[in-house]
């Protein structure tokens, strides 16, 4: 089970957010991606942007994540040169993946008293304590397994949890009750909306499959 919700490699944890200066951010990206990655550059970019960089945009903003942040400043350079030659001034912001906070963290250029103050004021939330209840449906077959999965995933959160079940003809009503901080919970939560949608593929397969 992902530990982060969001779509990045685990190794991924250098990132450039640039904000594209376009009348038209989405043909001007959807053009510059595509030559960037076409094979008509490839010999120049390769010295340009390392092979291992990932290049996605949206609207008219263009992220840029890298392993490092060596890799990301060579990525930088050669995706500075590419706007530069098509004429596109952009803002850049360079962030880090923060593991315990599970979020993006602003260093380049250093965030603004106002957004520290943000920042300061979402990790406050975040580590507030709450006791929430969550109620998933789970096939009947396969509820001892959902049940050991996701006690696992409470204790690798630090999570205290409380399962108990509701039973019906095929399906199973179980709800966990878990307690511990705000951000826990929630990732807790996504975690189970996962599993809870493997459990209803995995049923479907069984009970389709030919005897």
């Amino acid at each position: 089970m992902e530990s982060h919700s969001r779509e990045r490699s685990d190794e991924q944890d250098w990132r450039i957010e640039a904000e594209l200066d376009v009348a038209e951010p989405g043909g001007v990206l959807q053009s510059l991606l595509g030559r960037v990655r076409g094979p008509d550059l490839v010999k120049e970019l390769e010295a340009m942007v390392p092979r291992d960089v990932v290049i996605t945009h949206d609207g008219q903003r263009l992220f840029v994540y890298a392993a490092d942040e060596q890799t990301l400043a060579a990525a930088r350079r050669g995706v500075e040169e590419v706007l530069a030659r098509d004429g596109i001034k952009a803002s850049m912001r360079v962030s880090h993946w923060d593991d315990e906070l599970e979020r993006w963290r602003q260093t380049d250029p250093p965030p603004s008293a106002e957004d520290r103050q943000a920042e300061e004021a979402a990790e406050r939330d975040g580590e507030t304590i709450e006791t929430r209840t969550l109620v998933v449906s789970s096939g009947r077959m396969i509820r001892a397994e959902v049940e050991q999965s996701m006690r696992e995933w409470a204790e690798r959160l630090g999570l205290e949890c409380k399962i108990v079940e509701h039973p019906h003809l095929l399906t199973s009503q179980l709800a966990f009750t878990v307690t511990g901080p705000k951000r826990k919970i929630d990732e807790f939560a996504r975690g189970l909306r996962a599993e809870e949608w493997a459990t209803i593929r995995t049923e479907t397969q069984v009970m389709l499959s030919p005897l």
